[in-house]
């Protein structure tokens, strides 16, 4: 077991005194002052010094109990004073949470609006890439009106073609009339030419 020196005894009592240190050998010198003075049998001047000394070392004892008291009372306010600064500090932390969370979600709600405002302005580029509405119905009724000139013409091509139809197959049947009625010349002609030689 190490030993333990002077040293270490000192401050291991000054520690645990703290500022009131020798207030317990004070008080028991003063009490062996005071047993000694009553059983004494000294002059009326010297029992005054030691009553002197002893009001003496009572008022250190007394000084140093009531700086001891306040102290003890200061320190009491420091610890309320900082148990409500820690409370505002948490208080403040507790905020600072809350605006940060905030924040948060005001970023996400600016982040989804500015994705949404690229979105919309993709969106506009397009649909000004195209013709508005009255445009668009104007040219649908450009193109119907077209349509319409279409089939009409076709209509009309139809017709002239059924008319074609009709005067070639005429004409067909011309050219078959003609081909018999030329066919039945030639024949009489042959036979017209036999009777000539016979």
């Amino acid at each position: 077991m190490a030993s333990v020196s002077d040293d270490d005894i000192i401050r291991r009592r000054l520690l645990i005194e703290g500022d009131g240190g020798g207030d317990d050998r004070r008080i028991g010198s003063l009490l062996k002052m005071f047993i000694k003075w009553c059983q004494a049998t000294e002059s009326d001047e010297e029992s005054y010094a030691t009553f002197q000394k002893m009001m003496m070392i009572l008022a250190q004892c007394d000084t140093a109990m009531e700086k001891t008291l306040s102290v003890y009372e200061m320190n009491l306010t420091e610890q309320k004073t900082y148990e409500q600064l820690n409370n505002q500090i948490e208080k403040s932390i507790k905020e600072a949470f809350d605006k940060i969370n905030e924040c948060k979600t005001e970023l996400q709600q600016a982040k989804r609006i500015r994705k949404n405002r690229q979105e919309y302005d993709a969106l506009a580029k397009m649909i000004q890439q195209h013709p508005d509405r009255q445009d668009t119905m104007r040219q649908l009724e450009e193109l119907d009106k077209e349509m319409e000139s279409f089939k009409a013409t076709k209509q009309s091509l139809e017709e002239k073609l059924e008319m074609r139809r009709k005067q070639f197959h005429v004409l067909i049947a011309a050219i078959h009339e003609m081909q018999s009625i030329l066919d039945g010349d030639d024949e009489t002609s042959e036979v017209k030419v036999e009777m000539d030689t016979t």
